[in-house]
């Protein structure tokens, strides 16, 4: 599972990322509302963890723009505030679950797990660019007639960078959310990995869909 959450507290935020992480779930952190709506809508989640109170756009208004946008993803809101009416206005808005604070971790966890499991029902498995296929069950990955294995870590770099299609995928991005790291280790480490999938992917087919961006970083496309 990949699971946006969207929390100004810090503390708070790196609380939730880490006890998801602790349970194999791939974690993105924004900490402003307008930032959360853009990747909410260029990249795919299978949860939302949504506060409702944060800077540059608050949390009803983010899940009103999904959901008017047609987005589907399931949305579990969080308010420190937690009166019925609010609870009502957010549901109404289209949020699946809704959380008080302060709450248990565990609780949370839990619940963004059953999320993702009702949102997965109906979500494909299959991630596609051009004759490129890869399977999100099992991890397999196809281009054309020729099937190739992946390694772990390659398949979370492909996964990310076709759930981003056309998107210009930074360095310190793609280490943040393939390898969960706060920092850049100053290695070639997203180098060496792009170089291998790129043999996989791309050797011996056209048209090319791994892409440099010298400078900036990488990306999933059909053209040049």
């Amino acid at each position: 599972m990949r699971v946006l959450v969207v929390e100004d507290e810090k503390k708070t935020a790196s609380f939730i990322r880490k006890a998801l992480q602790a349970e194999g779930l791939a974690v993105d952190v924004y900490g402003r509302g307008d930032d959360a709506l853009v990747a909410a809508t260029t990249t795919s989640f299978d949860a939302l963890v949504l506060d409702i109170m944060l800077p540059g756009r608050d949390g009803l208004s983010v899940l009103r723009q999904l959901r008017e946008r047609n987005i589907s993803t399931p949305v579990l809101l969080l308010s420190a505030r937690g009166e019925v009416n609010e609870r009502v206005e957010g549901l109404n808005a289209g949020a699946d679950d809704y959380l008080p604070k302060p709450f248990v971790i565990a609780e949370l966890v839990a619940r963004v797990q059953a999320l993702g499991r009702r949102g997965g029902e109906t979500k494909s498995t299959l991630l596609r660019m051009a004759d490129l296929t890869l399977d999100t069950v099992s991890h397999r990955a196809q281009r054309g007639a020729k099937s190739f294995e992946l390694t772990a870590r390659e398949y979370r770099l492909l996964e990310f960078l076709m759930r981003s299609p056309g998107r210009i995928c930074g360095r310190m991005s793609i280490i943040e959310k393939v390898w969960d790291y706060d920092f850049d280790p100053g290695t070639n480490l997203v180098d060496v990995y792009i170089k291998r999938l790129r043999e996989k992917v791309d050797d011996n087919c056209e048209p090319k869909l791994l892409h440099t961006v010298r400078g900036i970083g990488y990306v999933m496309k059909e053209t040049p």
